[in-house]
Formats: structure tokens, sequence, C-alpha cells
């Protein structure tokens, strides 16, 4: 496809084809909106709304003012709730909190895997004793 039909397929679309897209180089133009599509707008195992939730995640983590207002907005229109969108940011703020302070005590990684490892054996055959 040529620029034009790029656009023109940008356009059908999404109404518009926003500055972020004509930004784009001619020669990679193509190669990213093929990426945008299968990565970000056609639906695989992950369904959208969750997609954009880890988007809005990774955004607030990053502090990405463009990514977070892209993220929310999509997270939106694929029916995510308020609550969700809160949630979504909480659990990257604990993610990225947590991540910060075990990196920091620079714990051994190992004994890290095998414990978590552990952890997860325990909580699954509790589930299998309750059921």
């Amino acid at each position: 496809m040529n620029k034009e039909e790029v656009y023109q397929e940008i356009k059908s679309m999404f109404g518009i084809v926003p500055t972020f897209l004509k930004m784009v180089p001619d020669d990679t133009l193509e190669l990213e909106w093929n990426l945008m599509k299968k990565i970000g707008v056609e639906e695989h195992a992950i369904p959208n709304k969750y997609k954009e939730l880890i988007g809005i995640g990774i955004s607030a983590t990053t502090k990405c003012q463009y990514c977070i207002f892209f993220h929310t907005q999509l997270a939106i229109l694929f029916g995510a709730t308020a609550e969700e969108i809160e949630e979504a940011i909480h659990y990257a703020k604990h993610t990225a909190g947590w991540s910060a302070y075990v990196n920091g005590l620079q714990l051994d990684f190992e004994q890290f895997k095998d414990e978590i490892t552990k952890m997860c054996a325990f909580v699954k055959e509790a589930h299998a004793e309750a059921a």
C-alpha cells in the first residue's frame, strides 16, 4: 500500500488520520499501521478492554500523558468502567512499588522464585482441598 492508501484505511477506521500517524516515516507507515491494527485493534486472546487496562497501567507507570489519555479513552470505548480504570492504575502503582522495593533490596532472585513457587503451590492445593 502507498501512503495515501494507508491514510484512507486509517480514516475509514477512525474518521481522521491523527497527527501521530502522519508523523510516521513513509517507508515504515504501512508496517506500523499493520502492527497497530494487529496488536491494538484486532481482538485475540486478551479482549481489547483488558489490553487497554494493561495499557493504562503501563502508561501510568511510565508517566506518559499521551499514552494514559489514549489508553483511557480506548478502555472506555471498549466498555471499561471508572472503577476498572482506577483498579488498573492502583494495581500498576502496587506493582511498581513492590518492584522498586525488592530490586532496591537486591533480594536473591533464585530464593525469590523458590518462595513464590511454594506460595502458588500452597494456594493451589488449598483451593483443591476446598473444592
